[in-house]
């Protein structure tokens, strides 16, 4: 079926995490803990440590620095407590944004949060505010180009939900969260590797931005992910600079 043009967006997004490339190991970091410590150390009974570690890898991440922090996260080394805290808010022209962190001190986040938000032209929600806006799912995109037929038989063939064209030919696979691994895990056996490969929030309706607003929406973007507690931020602005 025909979707949301996005894949200019895709390689936006891409082209900026890559400028900040330091803070990523630091996020994969966080995030390795977590799941560590609350699915335990084993990767194969715990899907969502594979998926932190895979990003480590993807990242260039030491195998020994992984291990190290896997180990620190189930007990066999003290380290820092953190938790998971989700805010919700608004940015420019209505635009419904969702921000995950994690944190060792939650005063102090809620207020970096809320202090970005105010200062570039948004306003933080209540709990529930947006989230019923987005879907929880595993996302799988092929650039425009990839054989449309193939990758939607592999894919639905392992479990996935939907296969999505996009106007501008990209192709999306959504999954259910508990599906996704097996879904991604079947489309790279058949030779077919996603440019984008996660769980994630996805915005069930898009908010277009040109010009100035989306110039300052990229803003506070931009103040928002560049927080040291916050891991990942869904929004659904589409911007056209």
């Amino acid at each position: 079926m025909a979707g949301h043009s996005k894949w200019a967006n895709i390689q936006h997004r891409k082209g900026r995490q890559d400028e900040k490339r330091g803070k990523i190991w630091t996020r994969i970091i966080r995030e390795i803990t977590v799941a560590a410590r609350a699915g335990g150390p084993d990767l194969s009974a715990n899907p969502r440590l594979r998926l932190a570690v895979d990003k480590a890898k993807a990242a260039n991440m030491p195998a020994d620095r992984v291990k190290y922090n896997i180990d620190k996260a189930s007990g066999a080394l003290e380290g820092i407590q953190y938790e998971e805290i989700r805010y919700e808010g608004y940015g420019i022209g209505g635009a419904a944004i969702i921000v995950d962190t994690m944190t060792d001190n939650r005063v102090r986040t809620v207020a970096e949060v809320r202090h970005a938000f105010s200062k570039h032209g948004g306003n933080l929600g209540t709990e529930g505010s947006v989230a019923f806006q987005f879907k929880h799912c595993g996302q799988l995109i092929f650039a425009p180009g990839s054989s449309e037929d193939q990758i939607m038989e592999v894919a639905l063939e392992a479990g996935a939900e939907d296969v999505i064209t996009d106007a501008d030919g990209a192709i999306e696979v959504l999954t259910a969260p508990t599906e996704f691994e097996a879904v991604k895990n079947a489309l790279e056996a058949a030779g077919l590797t996603p440019e984008v490969a996660e769980v994630t929030m996805r915005a069930d309706n898009h908010i277009e931005l040109s010009g100035d607003d989306a110039a300052r929406m990229q803003k506070l973007l931009d103040a928002i992910e560049d927080l040291d507690d916050v891991q990942n931020v869904f929004h659904n602005a589409e911007i056209n600079e």
